[in-house]
């Protein structure tokens, strides 16, 4: 299974990684918020992004993580996907 994760992002480009793996992967729950970097976090908040990983919630994500997990994987082999468009660029920059 792969392993969800659980973000409060701090600076730099971590709030739009926050984003991305929390809306648009859905492999991660939010713990905080960047827009409220400044507040206090009460236990309670921290304890229920942990619940909610450990739930059923936390199980969807695994598995997506896991299938995300096993795409890479596949587009880095030899073959694959990542390897061709890195022998293109090395092509095109290289004539």
């Amino acid at each position: 299974m792969g392993v969800p994760m659980a973000t409060w992002p701090m600076h730099s480009d971590q709030p739009v990684n926050a984003v991305f793996v929390t809306k648009v992967l859905r492999i991660g729950v939010e713990v905080k918020d960047w827009g409220r970097r400044d507040e206090v976090v009460p236990s309670s908040t921290v304890e229920n992004a942990v619940r909610r990983l450990m739930a059923s919630e936390g199980d969807e994500m695994r598995k997506r993580a896991q299938e995300l997990g096993a795409a890479v994987r596949n587009s880095v082999m030899e073959g694959g996907s990542s390897g061709k468009e890195m022998d293109a660029f090395i092509t095109h920059i290289t004539r």
